[in-house]
């Protein structure tokens, strides 16, 4: 087994081969160290970090990953994909994740072959192996390659690299599509991810962090981290009041708390092949 100081050499190594790359940068904690590794490596000159606008993302975690791509010295690129226009995505099965990573992957592999460079990089990382993933195909099929998993570098592992690097993303929690919070066979649309988003914004400004606020036909379910539920419940008259004004019926406290994937529980073998 690899110490996490040969897991960094290896991954420098494996940089130095690609020669040129370009990085699906989204300014969370792995693809900020896949930026990081790939400029140090490599140099500015070789390295293009592309971001990614879409509908099912947060404006300002584009503008905060386009103003740190800058701070890292990286080449950046702002391009945009139009997620609601596609009927895959929008239908939100299992196999829509596919189509949302088939469509971001091509927009990046675009901007491969427009630069003339070699490889397209992202951040997937070994801890994404463990819960149901239908983009590493699309990933697999475009040829995309997922260096940290190359080097079979774990969330613990990049958060550890990522403090000794003194990169400020380093304990950021994890990103993920608006379209996670709403259960499959729920068709998605404008209304119901900016009301998500909505909600979301306003419990974070609380200071209360890791959350998703889950809709289940018009029922908000929020999920916090243990740390954070006792003061989300002291805070729960403005939070219900802000809510219904977004256009919740009901708001609801989901006493698991927060995880990752938690959509995907309910999952079995059938509906994902």
């Amino acid at each position: 087994m690899l110490t996490l100081k040969e897991k960094e050499q290896q991954l420098e190594k494996n940089l130095q081969e690609m020669k040129q790359v370009v990085v699906a940068f989204s300014g969370g904690v792995d693809s900020t160290l896949v930026l990081k590794k790939a400029l140090d490596v490599l140099g500015e000159n070789n390295v293009i970090g592309v971001v990614v606008e879409s509908e099912l993302f947060r404006n300002e975690e584009f503008e905060q990953a386009v103003n740190l791509g800058h701070q890292l010295g990286a080449h950046i690129l702002k391009t945009k994909i139009s997620e609601l226009e596609d009927r895959h995505i929008v239908q939100n099965t299992p196999k829509s994740w596919y189509y949302s990573k088939l469509l971001l992957y091509k927009k990046l592999e675009s901007v491969k072959e427009a630069y003339h460079f070699n490889y397209v990089l992202d951040g997937m990382i070994m801890d994404d192996n463990e819960d149901f993933r239908p983009g590493l195909q699309a990933r697999d099929e475009l040829g995309v390659r997922s260096i940290l998993q190359e080097v079979e570098l774990y969330k613990d592992d990049v958060r550890q690299l990522s403090k000794q690097l003194d990169l400020p993303v380093w304990n950021k929690p994890a990103l993920c599509s608006l379209a996670s919070r709403v259960p499959y066979g729920e068709t998605l649309d404008e209304t119901k991810i900016n009301k998500i988003n909505e909600a979301e914004k306003f419990i974070l400004s609380l200071d209360i962090n890791n959350v998703r606020v889950r809709y289940h036909n018009n029922i908000a379910r929020i999920e916090v981290a243990e740390a954070y539920i006792d003061q989300l419940v002291q805070h729960r008259r403005k939070i219900i009041a802000h809510l219904k004004v977004l256009g919740f019926d009901y708001v609801t406290l989901d006493l698991e708390g927060y995880r990752t994937g938690s959509m995907n529980e309910v999952l079995t073998a059938e509906t994902t092949n």
